[in-house]
């Protein structure tokens, strides 16, 4: 159950992510991890999504392309950035996002163990499935550090949380 609601500041967090540059083209390079703490959103719109898992099927296959076709519809409505967050490690995230696509548009972010998802009550225990803690399916709408929409999924599939429900509510 969220514990984070509209109107909320969100907790300060130190995300970690592997920034695109020419050199990833190579699929033999990894990239360094680098921080990127909440507070540099503060004055700034982000849409900020959260899947189980890179590369698993609803979060590769039906969660994340969305967001990626309609990444000018969201720049037109007035966000500055765009970010998923998994509990993989950045280096996974860098790999999916170089799989995928999304260059510098969308930031692929680590939640490690998923433990701010953990402090806003949006984690997921997957364990019985071999899977561990994991960030629930969820997408937050954060303007100057304030939430404005939370989308959560009660079961599989994506709706709440997904690109359109998102685009709806901004």
């Amino acid at each position: 159950m969220a514990t984070i609601k509209v109107g909320d500041t969100i907790p300060e967090a130190t995300f970690t992510y592997v920034p695109h540059s020419p050199e990833l083209e190579d699929s033999a390079a990894c990239g360094i991890p680098v921080a990127l703490k909440t507070d540099e959103w503060k004055g700034k719109k982000v849409v900020l999504f959260a899947v189980p898992g890179a590369f698993t099927p609803t979060c590769h296959a039906n969660h994340l392309p969305p967001y990626i076709a309609k990444y000018d519809e969201f720049k037109a409505k007035g966000v500055d950035v765009i970010a998923v967050i998994a509990a993989n490690d950045p280096f996974v995230m860098s790999g999916w996002a170089r799989f995928v696509g999304l260059k510098d548009k969308i930031l692929a972010l680590s939640d490690t163990s998923a433990d701010w998802s953990k402090s806003i009550g949006l984690s997921l225990d997957l364990t019985a499935r071999g899977l561990g803690i994991r960030t629930a399916r969820y997408a937050l709408i954060i303007d100057d550090l304030k939430v404005t929409y939370v989308g959560t999924e009660d079961g599989p599939g994506v709706t709440a949380s997904g690109a359109d429900a998102v685009l709806a509510a901004l």
